[in-house]
């Protein structure tokens, strides 16, 4: 590695690579290492069916196409402008690691190979990439540099996750006509509106009135959003109401709500879904499963079943809401508890969905905010024709360890999709649950 001491050293941790099998390929110009040990946890992923699995079986192949002979010396070029990758095994009786940290941890060992090469290339920047946040903690305890792994990361989160814009002062007039058929203005009309996206919500006041609207960017006019029920739900505030229009928009194929606990995101959703239930060949409501303590279902005891069923009862909470809009004797009761048995509603672990088609399904995806990028992404380019993908979380409540408000695939997808007319985003912040549960989620 010597003569290349302006390149800085990337040393990159398993949780990297799992977030993003692609990772080696974002460093520009500089080297990367994978340390021996990481290599070992992999094979640890690499069978499976979820995602995780995926990304795991996805690097390893991807590392033997790349391997040679001068991997674990010289290393390998990652192609024209990159770096070069080396596979590296760290000196197992590192004195420092020793005596600061009692465990023989993985973690440890991807230290002890840093302080290595940091002792050993002077003249080189040494920095280890992990998702773990305790990792690059107990690094900087060292003297040794750590980051986060910053690619597909969105800035200026805050942005995406503000009130509804509110435009005052407009003449009364105007108004007037959102109230008048066919129930919408042109936007040459409205000279303070500027640089809206597609499907984009805002709220219209004047001195004595006002009306809530939708951007229609197909036909460049703002369109009046009346309040309507679905399936017995009836929206109680502005961005309930929104979400409602835009759940109910066939033009509309992808739609994110976002918001606190108690919002009225999963409820809104699956009320929508059966409203539109005639259009739709079956619809899916499906969560990601974030085991606790990094195990996996399957140490669980019981059937699939009996082991997923405790992570999918928030679902069928909102599911008997609805039902409970109604008589046990009415026919919209009954068609609930139709849909379930023939299995034109089903009720699952995201893990579960892989491998289906989504055609002319209505596929409703809750707690998204534990999603990758990629898992989003995996997501989506399922869609088949007829297929609307519903995307509801709080990007400020995840399980994950190594996602944020920055880098989980629910922002992710709102950033990259914002602008696209086939999106909308909506973002509720007026709790509904219970005054309790409002006063908690705003003080606790």
């Amino acid at each position: 590695m010597a003569g290349r001491e302006k390149k800085k050293l990337f040393i990159l941790d398993t949780n990297v690579i799992l977030y993003d099998h692609s990772c080696l390929y974002n460093f520009q110009e500089h080297d990367v290492v994978v340390p021996i040990v990481v290599l070992e946890e992999l094979d640890k992923f690499k069978k499976g069916g979820d995602l995780i699995n995926y990304e795991a079986r996805e690097f390893i192949r991807e590392l033997d196409r790349l391997a040679g002979d001068q991997l674990f010396t010289r290393g390998v070029s990652l192609g024209k402008g990159k770096g070069r990758l080396y596979v590296k095994v760290e000196d197992p009786h590192s004195e420092i690691i020793y005596h600061s940290f009692a465990a023989n941890k993985s973690d440890h060992r991807i230290l002890a190979l840093a302080e290595q090469l940091s002792s050993k290339l002077k003249e080189r920047r040494v920095i280890i990439v992990s998702k773990d946040i305790n990792l690059r903690m107990k690094a900087k305890s060292l003297g040794l540099q750590a980051e986060d792994y910053e690619t597909g990361k969105v800035l200026h989160v805050d942005k995406l996750y503000g009130q509804t814009p509110v435009l005052e002062d407009l003449d009364k007039a105007v108004i007037t006509k959102f109230y008048e058929e066919p129930h919408r203005v042109p936007l040459s009309d409205l000279p303070a509106v500027r640089s809206l996206h597609p499907n984009q919500y805002l709220i219209l006041k004047s001195n004595s009135s006002s009306v809530l609207a939708h951007h229609n960017a197909e036909l460049g006019v703002l369109e009046r959003v009346a309040k309507r029920p679905a399936y017995g739900i009836e929206p109680r505030n502005a961005e309930q109401i929104f979400s409602l229009d835009a759940l109910m928009r066939p033009e509309v194929q992808l739609v994110a709500l976002t918001g606190k606990a108690g919002t009225g995101k999963t409820l809104l959703a699956l009320a929508a879904a059966l409203e539109q239930r005639r259009n739709f060949r079956q619809i899916y409501l499906a969560r990601p499963v974030v085991p606790l303590a990094n195990r996996d279902i399957g140490f669980l005891p019981g059937d699939i079943k009996s082991k997923i069923d405790p992570y999918m009862e928030p679902l069928w909470d909102n599911l008997s809401v609805i039902k409970h809009r109604f008589a046990p004797e009415s026919k919209e009761h009954a068609k609930i508890n139709e849909l379930v048995q023939n299995e034109k509603l089903i009720i699952t672990a995201l893990a579960f969905i892989r491998g289906r088609s989504l055609s002319n399904i209505c596929f409703i995806v809750d707690e998204a905010q534990n999603l990758t990028p990629l898992e989003v992404k995996t997501i989506i380019t399922r869609a088949g024709e007829g297929a609307k993908i519903v995307f509801t979380g709080d990007v400020y409540q995840i399980d994950s360890p190594y996602l944020d408000a920055q880098s989980n695939g629910l922002t992710f997808l709102i950033d990259r999709m914002k602008g696209q007319k086939l999106f909308a985003h909506v973002n509720l912040v007026k709790g509904e649950r219970s005054h309790l549960a409002e006063l908690a989620s705003d003080l606790l």
